[in-house]
């Protein structure tokens, strides 16, 4: 991933960042509300020898001294220190429940021990430290050497009275939270980077980019109400994803496929991506812009444009690959342009081979001569063969991806399954992108001025009735 992917990372997944972070502050306060506080008290104590006094003794006796301190700081812990304590403190523990309360610490080069005790009452530290460091000094002299007179050679004052605390040292709340905050925020960007890089889902034109070089010539914004009103450049021409399908006509105007004629076929990987409604508002916006178009259902299994375009689709293009009617007798006019609808018609046994047929080739001949675009929707890629046999015919196959739905390796295998039969892809359409985000419909090449003038659709086309064979037959005858 590239610095630009992590950043798209953190702005698509910042939601989720902000909650973890939340929630690693909150559970660092609430840690530091419910534990108990434990406070902390130190005494010191200083470890001399006695000597005669002259500089050879003293000599000697300091380095005896810095020998013996880390000696008697290991004492600090054992029940012979501790017992005494326990007794004159009347402590309900025992040595080794206390001894896990006081710590000893011997800095190097001193004669210093430092007696630290942390408990949950502030005074009773206080108490177990002073009370461990006059221990120490009375097991010191006890069992340490005595020098003629029986007095022992090294002495141990207390140079620090333990003071009762103040404040508790733990819990720390200010550093849990700031804590509690890292870690959240850690573990929230951990966690958007690896579903990241396992999300094996198409959502940007970059991932179309990885899959084929082929081009992204369109984006069609998410619509929640587009099973209600599919025909969206027709119904309300002035919405941001009208404007998408006009975006995508102008794209494929300037498409240089290095053939003279302009036959597409729409298609996807799986079945729900937004073709059918994609292709059918493409045809409607390519007729107001001036063009002759017929759009041809292909479908021949789950055929949905006579229903989208409001026709009657008895009869069609089946009808005409038997020989049993001509596209004068079946195509229908639509709308008050150039746009001629011809239905799928009655769903054969053998789809597939109709479309491979001879009859087919010569249909797409025929209608190359008389229309400036012929738009065929096919039905998906990777369940059934009839698209990749349709598209080999054509100029093109654009496939419709549906952002966020589609997985990469149905893309792929949907390019595979073109290029594995010589047929062309002109191009990808991106459906369904979502409005909001990062990844959303506007931040990169799709971008529009909302309230910037429409072309020739400031009124809505009023919506065609339903129109049989007779009223196909006299367009065709015109």
């Amino acid at each position: 991933m590239e610095l630009r992917d992590y950043i798209a990372v953190l702005r698509k997944g910042w939601v989720f960042i902000l909650v973890l972070a939340l929630v690693g502050v909150a559970a660092a306060a609430g840690f530091s509300l419910l534990k108990q506080p434990v406070y902390s008290a130190s005494a010191q104590v200083f470890v001399s020898t006695q000597t005669s006094g002259s500089a050879s003794d003293l000599a000697q006796g300091n380095t005896f001294t810095q020998q013996r301190v880390l000696t008697y700081s290991n004492l600090v812990d054992t029940p012979i220190v501790l017992l005494p304590v326990i007794s004159s403190l009347k402590l309900d523990m025992t040595s080794d429940e206390l001894a896990e309360l006081v710590t000893s610490d011997a800095p190097l080069n001193t004669t210093l021990i430092s007696i630290t005790v942390n408990d949950t009452g502030a005074k009773q530290a206080a108490d177990i430290a002073n009370a461990t460091s006059e221990s120490l000094t009375n097991v010191v002299q006890n069992i340490e050497a005595t020098d003629a007179d029986g007095t022992s050679t090294v002495k141990l004052t207390r140079v620090k009275e333990a003071q009762v605390p103040s404040a508790p040292v733990s819990p720390n709340v200010p550093v849990n939270v700031v804590l509690g905050l890292l870690v959240g925020l850690a573990l929230g960007v951990g966690v958007a980077v690896l579903r990241e890089t396992l999300d094996n889902r198409v959502r940007t034109e970059s991932d179309v980019e990885k899959i084929s070089e082929k081009p992204v010539v369109g984006g069609i914004a998410f619509d929640s109400k587009a099973s209600e009103r599919p025909l969206i450049v027709q119904v309300d021409p002035r919405s941001p994803r009208a404007e998408s399908f006009r975006t995508l006509r102008t794209n494929l105007q300037f498409l240089d496929l290095g053939t003279g004629s302009r036959t597409f076929v729409m298609t996807s990987s799986v079945a729900a991506e937004g073709k059918s409604t994609t292709v059918a508002n493409l045809a409607i916006a390519l007729d107001s812009a001036g063009f002759r178009v017929i759009l041809i259902d292909a479908d021949l299994r789950r055929p949905k444009i006579a229903t989208y375009m409001d026709l009657e689709g008895a009869a069609g293009l089946t009808d005409v690959l038997i020989g049993r009617a001509t596209i004068e007798d079946v195509a229908v006019p639509w709308g008050r342009g150039n746009l001629v609808v011809l239905p799928a018609g009655p769903i054969p046994p053998n789809p597939s081979e109709l479309l491979g047929s001879r009859a087919m080739q010569d249909l797409i001949a025929g209608l190359e001569q008389q229309f400036d675009y012929v738009l065929f929707d096919a039905p998906p890629l990777l369940p059934v063969t009839d698209a990749a046999i349709l598209s080999k015919k054509v100029s093109g196959a654009i496939v419709a991806v549906a952002s966020g739905r589609t997985h990469k390796g149905q893309l792929a295998g949907a390019v595979s399954a073109l290029e594995n039969v010589g047929a062309p892809i002109a191009g990808f359409v991106m459906t369904m992108m979502p409005t909001k985000g990062p990844g959303a419909y506007g931040y990169g090449r799709y971008g529009y001025a909302y309230g910037y003038g429409m072309e020739d659709e400031d009124t809505p086309m009023p919506k065609p009735p339903k129109r049989g064979r007779v009223a196909a037959t006299r367009r065709a005858t015109r």
